[in-house]
């Protein structure tokens, strides 16, 4: 009865591992997408503002 218990708890141990290690990597996934956005984001912007200094210098350029 004892090795019963022992086996069950080492089960529970078992199964208690698998979810700790299946949740780790979720977050490990959801943090890479974030990141992932957060590139393409800053991307986005970057090309944007470069878009609006060009503009700017062009203005400035027709001004003179």
């Amino acid at each position: 009865m004892n090795t019963d218990k022992n086996r069950s708890n080492e089960m529970q141990l078992m199964n208690e591992d698998l979810a700790r290690a299946q949740m780790s990597a979720r977050l490990g996934e959801a943090h890479e997408l974030r990141r992932g956005h957060q590139l393409a984001m800053q991307r986005r912007l970057s090309r944007k503002a470069e878009r609006a200094a060009r503009q700017a210098r062009l203005a400035l350029a027709r001004s003179l």
